[in-house]
């Protein structure tokens, strides 16, 4: 017999795939639709202090082999968000709630209103690409970062993941950081600093210039990344980038998560993405004599 059961900490899963944070987590009821498909996990939109805009359109590009987004962390503001938490936790899966703020003290605050509003775990963005004075901003600095993870990790009970972006040549030294300031689980990687350009207009296309780049295209940089963050961390990883199949998915377990987050994907094939990916990592565990997740997870280091 196959499981697919997986933990990060004390958080329990069913499955290893997770919907990623900015794709169907805006609302109470596009995240237990998720959760019907067959997610382990779900991660809500990143949630900031006051209600935001985000920037102006163009914010999207879709490209052959995945998109380039700028939205701008646009999002209601926490104390808004409470109805839609209550909606969806009411689904089986967990809820983990993506949080994004400026200072250690807003990180803290975020975080315990989201585990009052029901979050099972809390997800700090800290790798946004495209948004000034957030994510990317705070992320490529360690020290920053312990900051962040100290102050969300004093303020609840819940397991707190740091959100890391591919976009620094420090990323084991900031995961370490993080793991050391009390992290329970890194999430390995956020988007790909990235543009593109209209030879017609003679300008880039996303009215911030630059983006976040998602899909398959940046599959092979999340791999990478979560291979060698396994071979430092001793707390779990969760990897992210263009899992768009069982294959993917797999892979990613082999290089050292023990999740994966699936986000573009759910954009390119449908929300029976988290089914098919399941469904392929049962059959293929059956037939190579793995009887759990954990059993596969790193086996790319030998």
């Amino acid at each position: 017999m196959t499981s697919l059961k997986v933990a990060i900490g004390p958080l329990r899963l069913s499955n290893p795939t997770i919907l990623a944070s900015g794709v169907m987590g805006e609302t109470g009821e596009s995240l237990l639709r998720v959760a019907e498909a067959g997610a382990g996990a779900l991660v809500t939109k990143s949630i900031g202090m006051q209600p935001r805009k985000g920037y102006q359109n163009p914010t999207l590009v879709e490209l052959d082999s995945g998109y380039l987004n700028a939205m701008g962390l646009p999002n209601p503001g926490v104390e808004a968000f409470r109805e839609e938490m209550g909606i969806a936790c009411g689904s089986e899966a967990p809820i983990i709630g993506s949080v994004f703020a400026a200072t250690p003290d807003d990180f803290a605050y975020l975080s315990a209103r989201m585990e009052e509003f029901g979050a099972r775990a809390i997800e700090l963005n800290l790798s946004c690409p495209h948004a000034k004075g957030y994510g990317m901003e705070i992320g490529v600095d360690p020290d920053a970062v312990a900051r962040a993870v100290r102050a969300a990790c004093s303020a609840v009970k819940v397991p707190v993941l740091a959100k890391l972006t591919p976009n620094t040549h420090r990323l084991a030294e900031v995961a370490l950081a993080a793991q050391e300031a009390g992290a329970s689980g890194i999430v390995a990687i956020n988007t790909v600093k990235a543009m593109a350009i209209s030879v017609e207009a003679r300008r880039p296309i996303l009215s911030n210039q630059t983006g976040g780049l998602s899909g398959p295209v940046i599959k092979p940089v999340g791999l990478r990344c979560v291979f060698e963050l396994y071979k430092v961390l001793e707390i779990p990883i969760i990897g992210v980038g263009g899992i768009d199949s069982w294959r993917d998915a797999t892979e990613y377990i082999m290089a050292g998560a023990v999740a994966v987050q699936i986000g573009s994907a759910v954009g390119r094939k449908g929300l029976g993405v988290f089914a098919e990916v399941c469904n392929g990592l049962t059959e293929f565990m059956a037939g190579n004599g793995f009887s759990e997740i954990e059993e596969m997870v790193g086996v790319a280091h030998g």
